[in-house]
């Protein structure tokens, strides 16, 4: 019995550290979320290529030497979000993150019209306004109504092989993030 109250002491002392340690490393990683780090990097609709040779290197870049990723900040309250891109890839993906990092809509090429990128990101009253009277630049768009205000849209390419590495790169370079 004495061995089983000397075991669970120092379990209890043990996760006590454990979790003091993790109080006290929060502030060095809550400055360093993805937010944060393309906020320095950019403004809100510029568009970053993630890659290592981003200036600062401040970016995450994609671990998967498979993937390429661009992305860009948005704010609603500045107006409707348009992201698009051309050009033929062998697969892409593009979802909406909140700014703590929630991803709260997604989708790839497999449910878009083509082969481009083309997405409104709209809130409620945008979207009523949209319906009313759309725009004819928006008639192969896919719409996505959000509940939030404050974003980053995020686009991943499949990159099979090395010469499709240009390829990818042409169309990350020529994704626009813009207001309307």
């Amino acid at each position: 019995m004495l061995r089983f109250l000397y075991a669970l002491v120092l379990g209890l002392v043990g996760v006590g550290i454990v979790h003091v340690t993790i109080l006290f490393m929060l502030p060095a990683y809550s400055v360093r979320d993805v937010w944060t780090r393309l906020s320095t990097t950019a403004q809100a609709y510029e568009t970053v290529v993630l890659s290592p040779s981003v200036p600062g290197g401040r970016v995450p870049t994609p671990r998967n030497p498979f993937l390429k990723a661009a992305a860009c900040r948005f704010d609603l309250s500045e107006g409707v979000l348009h992201v698009r891109a051309t050009g033929r890839v062998p697969f892409w993906s593009m979802a909406i993150y909140d700014d703590r990092g929630l991803n709260v809509f997604s989708i790839s090429d497999r449910a878009a019209a083509g082969d481009d990128l083309d997405v409104v990101v709209a809130s409620t009253a945008q979207m009523l306004a949209l319906r009313r009277e759309l725009p004819a630049e928006f008639a192969q768009s896919v719409f996505v109504e959000s509940e939030i205000d404050q974003g980053v849209a995020l686009v991943r390419l499949f990159v099979p092989d090395k010469t499709w590495t240009a390829v990818a790169g042409a169309f990350l370079e020529n994704m626009r993030c813009e207001p309307l």
